[in-house]
């Protein structure tokens, strides 16, 4: 990494820029300070749209072709720092290393997937009459903007930059607080790969401040999103106030329904890792567990015993569980877990066991799988962002399907079943963006459209669809 390691700068047309004023990054894991971080301000984020749009102006008019080789170009350097940038995505998030790879993974195969796909995608040649020729045209917004939360910084940024720059657009990212270093990285290795100056460009900051600047900036056309319903709230409002349009991931109480005629055996790992994969940190996570009344104990039992093999510790050290992303999220799940009955506690509840020395200061809790919850507790309808799963019995399909639907979120669901036409009929009626039957999750799903319903939020990222969002459309009527 080329950027001083003491201080992690914003990156703006081609060079980093530091600033005075700057907050310290922690270890998760620790308590220890990483290093600090710059408190970019509204000036940083004028600079950063200034030049993500002198570089659009040029980048507007390359051939697919070309932005295709440089996209692969980029994917193929993102493999190529494959340590570095998993380590750092490790050390800032607190995810173990070998999820950490995944995310670079992911992240690389976006640059590829989008490279590969873009020189494919085209506007329509519309039939009228013999003496009209009409066609659409696809056609770039100028300056996307990219804010973006801490749990899956790589992936979430290389969607968002990877689809933007395809496009013919150019952007500016701001990276969460928390989790800055892998953004700044990958914009070097973007300009590395060949992109113009200016065309990705990051300021780091404090959302109230960069985030807040970036959101409201008059030069951004198009805005992008992924946190907290609250916060993407506000996001719509400011793009709303300037008339752009925005996409926006949030939140999640996402449910596996399981019937008795599934798999338990084979769904129990899909189960547990749904809720405990980046400490639960994830707006898609497994957070809910809708079973069936006549295998409930079965299917708490053996998530139980598999929870109890899965081991703590610093994500560098590459555990099965690392910390939460801050000593604040520690708080707000402690939080849920404080209002429960302790006899709804099956497993968990507390700090791990046993960690002591340099992480005994850790954002650290315990797997934890909470029974015998109502529909009214507030653990079944908001999120908690921690490795703890609801779990709720229901009696027939109806009473499943109303439970699934019970929250005003829509973003995943799964249902656990052999019966064919049950698996169908509640695919279809479950209001989610994505609906799995007998697995859960796709590995990064670079090929799925991902979004939600309801407060899930709105618009379509990964997969071809996501070009779509990020360009409009142009009809050309021509009278021959």
């Amino acid at each position: 990494m080329t950027a001083p390691t003491l201080q992690t700068t914003s990156f703006i047309g081609g060079r980093h820029l530091p600033t005075l004023k700057t907050y310290p990054n922690i270890d998760p894991a620790t308590g220890d300070l990483i290093g600090d971080v710059s408190r970019a301000s509204a000036d940083e984020v004028d600079r950063a749209v200034a030049a993500a749009a002198k570089a659009q102006r040029e980048w507007r008019r390359s051939s697919p072709e070309q932005r295709s080789t440089l996209l692969v170009a980029a994917g193929t350097r993102i493999r190529a720092n494959r340590e570095e940038l998993a380590r750092l995505e490790s050390e800032d998030t607190g995810k173990p290393l070998t999820q950490a790879y995944a995310d670079v993974d992911v992240c690389a195969r976006y640059f590829e997937y989008y490279g590969h796909t873009i020189e494919a995608y085209y506007g329509a040649q519309i039939p009228m009459a013999d003496d009209m020729h009409v066609y659409t045209r696809r056609e770039p917004y100028g300056v996307t903007g990219h804010i973006v939360a801490w749990n899956y910084p790589l992936q979430l940024i290389g969607r968002a930059a990877a689809t933007s720059l395809a496009t013919g657009n150019c952007a500016v990212a701001k990276p969460a607080d928390e989790t800055p270093r892998t953004t700044v990285r990958l914009a070097e290795i973007i300009q590395e790969a060949g992109f113009p100056r200016g065309a990705f460009n990051v300021v780091v900051g404090l959302g109230a401040e960069a985030g807040d600047a970036l959101a409201k900036h008059p030069g951004v056309a198009h805005l992008g999103f992924v946190g907290s319903t609250a916060t993407g709230s506000l996001i719509a409002h400011a793009a709303a106030d300037r008339v752009i349009p925005t996409v926006l991931e949030l939140g999640g109480k996402s449910a596996n329904v399981v019937f008795p005629d599934a798999d338990i055996d084979g769904a129990v790992p899909s189960l547990v890792r749904s809720f405990i994969q980046n400490a639960g940190q994830t707006c898609s996570a497994g957070a809910r567990l809708l079973v069936h009344a006549s295998v409930h104990d079965e299917v708490v039992e053996k998530m139980g015993r598999a929870v109890a093999e899965i081991t703590v510790g610093r994500g560098t050290d590459d555990p099965g569980l690392g910390p939460l992303v801050s000593s604040r999220q520690l708080d707000r799940v402690q939080g849920f877990l404080n209002e429960l009955d302790p006899a709804q506690v099956a497993v968990g509840g507390g700090r791990p066991a046993g960690l002591g020395g340099v992480l005994e200061n850790g954002a650290f809790v315990s797997p934890t799988i909470v029974t015998g919850v109502d529909p009214a507790q507030r653990i079944f309808h908001e999120e908690v962002f921690g490795p703890v799963v609801a779990v709720s019995t229901f009696e027939d399909d109806e009473e499943a399907l109303a439970l699934a639907n019970g929250t005003e979120y829509g973003l995943v669901s799964a249902v656990w079943t052999r019966d064919l036409s049950r698996a169908h009929r509640l695919a279809h009626e479950i209001e989610a963006g994505q609906v799995f039957v007998n697995t859960y999750g796709a590995g990064g799903g670079v090929e799925l459209p991902f979004g939600g319903y309801k407060k899930s939020g709105y618009g379509r990222e990964k997969s071809i669809e996501a070009f779509d969002e990020y360009t409009q459309t142009k009809t050309v009527v021509i009278k021959l």
